[in-house]
């Protein structure tokens, strides 16, 4: 894991953490990476509760809950089925918060409406997600290494925008 994984991972766990909440993950396309990259912090045990590897349409459906009817329109990789591996996460795993990725890795896979390296990523909890589509084709390498630092990035930006949200309202800013 690179460095600046390990450095957004420190950051989540800390905020996670001291706020006592409790995330996971439902991961297609990354293959487990993201869970990887938290666990690889000590004391994740203490927020991280799992994660739902769920690489074909069978498991996203039966397992997470995504619809039947998105997953034959749209394709899995579009950004409702990563808001509904978001809440199939939170539901299945009892976590406040979920991260997921779906997506085309490549070398192959592509077509003209979802090109290699189309990757959609969604967190939040079950009433706030936010995504983010990646659409760079790098090789299957670093495609999945560049999603698993976006879903880390995009969770962070997350936490840290809810976070200043709960600031008190009576201190100035400048």
């Amino acid at each position: 894991m690179d460095f600046e994984n390990k450095i957004l991972s420190r950051e989540i766990s800390q905020f996670i953490w001291e706020k006592g909440k409790t995330l996971g993950t439902a991961e297609s396309c990354t293959g487990g990476r993201i869970a990887e990259a938290i666990v690889l912090m000590p004391g994740a045990s203490n927020y991280f509760k799992g994660s739902i590897v769920s690489y074909t349409n069978e498991v996203k459906e039966k397992v997470l809950g995504v619809s039947h009817e998105v997953l034959e329109e749209k394709t899995a990789v579009c950004e409702e089925v990563a808001i509904e591996m978001v809440k199939g996460a939170i539901k299945l795993l009892n976590v406040d918060y979920a991260i997921s990725a779906t997506g085309i890795a490549g070398p192959s896979g592509g077509t003209h409406e979802n090109p290699v390296g189309t990757i959609w990523i969604a967190c939040g909890s079950a009433d706030d997600i936010v995504t983010l589509k990646l659409e760079e084709d790098k090789g299957r390498d670093l495609n999945l290494a560049n999603a698993t630092s976006k879903a880390l990035q995009l969770f962070l930006q997350y936490l840290t925008d809810r976070l200043a949200e709960e600031a008190p309202t009576d201190v100035e800013k400048h």
